[in-house]
């Protein structure tokens, strides 16, 4: 099948090189009067937290027109604006130019259930730079977090096979969702079909025929194309964005599909969800373009990553679609409603007081929209995609924590505490291998879910199967 989109992702070493290839073109001299403080920033957030153990680091975004002879991060749990005679790390590296060069290092002796304030800094002959403060508490009792990446389903051989675990067989799964009992249900892309898995890891089509198409109907009756996200509404109702259609369908527990808002032409239309909601011969119908993720909220609002678009859509119980948030132009710009701006946004969650969460794919960020539709940048950004390298998809759990995947072979949560784990991956490594933490590898993974046990559930799109990770903190 050919894919309802594609995407191309530059490599940061490749740019980098094209970079220092022009840049070392001409080598001048700067005299010593003419250097300034250099321009640094503090990472965002704090990486790996445990008792007394932590990562941070951060971004010099211009030299001063000297070289930066010592770069690291401060800290104290004292001092709330700590320079470098307090705590502090020492990456030492040379940085010259005006070319922003990220940095992070470990932190160690931290003290169990202590406030710590955080800042980078910066240092070339005309004196040290700091970036902002940030603030962070160690946990009274963790040493560390562990993960055990498995197999769930399918065996890494691209096809179509209804069958137990390893046995049975996807292609190229996008989308992924938990229902209340601990089924698994995949969006297959190439195949066309949304499949469910058991707890106990038996494999069945619940709906699509593997036919590309636009069809309404009875289950296996029913056709799609490219299917991605999905999710589930306290009825058991399951929707689904279907990107290659640029609808949004729903399935009900008896197995009926329909479509739930678009007119399958990509688009840009707010207005009815469908002819049934239509309130007059002038109330448009409502288009999409390439949708790839839904979430739904308590009282049955639907909520669509409109990837093409680059906005986020709310679709009300009454079937009215609205634009939230983001305009058509990729941007990156923090914001209220349609000021904001989004960068094919990928993913998107929804806690249980509303607020919604966005994988802003173009961006390497997430994003966090209130209820009042003000847009906030909470981890990442164009430039660190150390922390977030092109983030897919999104889930959050019962205590609000959430779960990302990013396209560059991660697994990460960023915690209500503000503090991202890597649980699982290695950045811009692939492979397909089970294992503990960074030992897994994954490729290109996709869908994200979460059940009642904290288990997490991946669409591991180019190996072709779905990989389960279960969390373990360790005391």
């Amino acid at each position: 099948m050919k894919p309802p989109y594609s995407r191309t992702i530059q490599s940061p070493a490749f740019l980098l090189f094209l970079i220092f290839s022009i840049n070392g073109c001409t080598k001048t001299s700067t005299p010593a009067s003419s250097v300034i403080l250099p321009t640094v920033s503090t990472t965002s957030v704090i990486i790996n937290l445990t008792s007394t153990t932590a990562q941070s680091g951060g971004m010099v975004t211009f030299a001063g027109g000297g070289t930066i002879t010592k770069n690291g991060v401060c800290y104290s749990s004292a001092n709330k604006t700590p320079t470098t005679a307090d705590s502090k790390t020492a990456d030492s590296i040379s940085i010259a130019g005006t070319t922003a060069t990220t940095f992070t290092g470990p932190i160690t002796g931290l003290v169990p259930n202590t406030t710590y304030y955080l800042r980078a800094y910066a240092t070339n002959s005309a004196g040290t730079a700091y970036g902002s403060v940030i603030q962070f508490t160690t946990p009274g009792s963790l040493s560390a977090v562990t993960t055990a990446v498995t197999t769930f389903a399918g065996n890494g051989t691209p096809g179509y096979l209804d069958a137990s675990g390893l046995s049975a067989q996807f292609n190229n799964p996008q989308g992924v969702s938990v229902d209340s009992r601990g089924n698994v249900y995949v969006s297959d892309s190439y195949n066309s079909l949304i499949r469910e898995i058991t707890p106990a890891g038996s494999v069945s089509t619940m709906a699509g025929n593997q036919t590309i198409g636009y069809n309404d109907g009875q289950a296996t009756a029913a056709q799609f194309y490219g299917p991605a996200g999905s999710a589930f509404d306290v009825q058991g109702n399951l929707y689904v964005a279907d990107l290659g259609n640029n609808v949004i369908r729903k399935i009900t527990p008896s197995g009926v599909v329909s479509t739930y808002a678009g007119t399958g032409i990509a688009g840009y239309y707010d207005g009815a969800a469908t002819l049934a909601s239509k309130t007059g011969s002038t109330d448009v119908l409502a288009q999409f373009n390439s949708p790839q993720a839904v979430a739904v909220d308590a009282s049955g609002n639907l909520y669509v990553a409109d990837r093409g678009n680059n906005m986020i859509r709310k679709i009300t119980t009454a079937g009215r679609v609205s634009t939230i948030a983001g305009v058509k132009a990729q941007g990156f710009i923090d914001a209220t409603g349609t000021a904001a701006a989004f960068n094919g946004p990928s993913g998107v969650a929804v806690d249980a007081q509303g607020n919604i969460y966005v994988t802003d794919e173009g961006n390497s960020a997430i994003r966090k929209i209130t209820t009042a539709n003000v847009v906030t940048t909470i981890a990442g950004n164009p430039t660190e995609n150390y922390l977030l390298n092109y983030p897919s998809a999104i889930t959050i759990d019962k205590q609000g924590n959430l779960y990302i995947t990013d396209a560059d072979a991660r697994v990460i949560e960023f915690t209500t505490s503000n503090v991202l784990y890597f649980l699982a991956g290695k950045l811009n490594v692939s492979g397909f291998v089970n294992g503990t933490g960074t030992s897994a590898l994954f490729t290109y993974p996709q869908g994200i879910a979460v059940d009642a046990s904290g288990n997490l559930y991946i669409a591991d799109q180019y190996n072709n199967c779905i990989r389960k990770v279960a969390v373990t903190w360790v005391p």
